[in-house]
């Protein structure tokens, strides 16, 4: 995907937790099947703050300590190619919402992105985590984590190590704080909270709604499309459907488990944001009349 170069003064990048600069394509997590099987619980969008169940890694009112390095925006974004990347999308993310909640007449904060490397991270509101909580977003401070070492996890696992396979990781997470900015976030907490037998599905409507949403960002961006990238991003979604990561892990498959969508789910969620570039497709995931 042909993404315009990043604008500092239209995101906001910082960097914190160990392993160094979270750079490029060195290195990657140890002990992978371990991450595997995580992954199938915690990857693409676990908050922390809205799931009733206690995500591995996370510590809810852990300390918060010194920013690593206090690196510049500037400084964080040339790191790597990793790092070169998630600017890029977030400097188009914002560029492309932004407008969409005006329209809509809602006021529109742009979220903080967090990235690390082979270590742990300390949120500013939901604790704290390690590398093997995978990307996840924080709804109290607004923020995307992603340790930029799951890439390489990834990459291993969907068979593509592409771009716009990782674009889809931060879209995805970008669609959790557009649930977090209109409210549904806090509405579905509530729903989880007077109903904890329907948990498990809500919380797989709001990954598929992100999935969408990612979809629709790289819709309305559909010029900047190169062959080959719908195609990286589906087999993505694909490979971190909750199925295909039980059916890995050497499991039996538990659908009352689910809290991502089945692989199929997760492509069509995609794709449907894509073909339609129309935010309001998806609504379908949720109808709280």
């Amino acid at each position: 995907m042909r993404l315009n170069p990043f604008d500092t003064s239209k995101i906001r990048v910082r960097s914190s937790g160990g392993g160094g600069l979270p750079g490029g394509k060195a290195g990657g997590i140890g002990c992978g099947t371990l991450v595997i099987a995580l992954i199938g619980a915690v990857v693409f969008g676990v908050d922390p703050m809205q799931t009733i169940g206690v995500v591995e890694g996370v510590q809810q009112g852990a300390s918060i300590e010194q920013r690593g390095g206090d690196l510049s925006e500037q400084e964080v974004c040339t790191s790597g190619e990793y790092a070169r990347e998630a600017c890029n999308a977030l400097t188009s993310l914002n560029e492309t919402w932004a407008p969409e909640f005006q329209r809509a007449g809602i006021r529109f904060q742009d979220p903080v992105l967090d990235l690390y490397r082979n270590g742990r991270v300390n949120t500013e509101g939901c604790g704290s985590a390690s590398s093997a909580a995978g990307p996840f977003y924080c709804p109290a401070d607004m923020g995307i984590y992603i340790d930029t070492s799951f890439y390489d996890q990834l990459a291993r696992m969907a068979g593509t190590g592409g771009d716009f396979a990782r674009y889809y990781v931060i879209a995805h997470e970008y669609g959790h704080h557009i649930q977090n900015l209109t409210g549904l976030a806090g509405q579905v907490r509530s729903l989880q909270q007077q109903n904890p037998g329907r948990a498990n599905d809500l919380q797989v409507r709001m990954e598929l709604q992100a999935d969408c949403y990612a979809g629709v960002w790289a819709g309305k961006n559909r010029n900047l499309i190169e062959p080959g990238d719908m195609q990286e991003g589906l087999q993505a979604a694909s490979s971190i459907g909750d199925d295909t990561l039980q059916r890995r892990a050497g499991g039996r498959i538990d659908p009352e488990s689910f809290t991502h969508g089945t692989s199929a789910q997760r492509m069509q969620a995609l794709r449907a944001g894509l073909d339609s570039a129309d935010d309001t497709v998806c609504d379908q995931y949720f109808d709280f009349r």
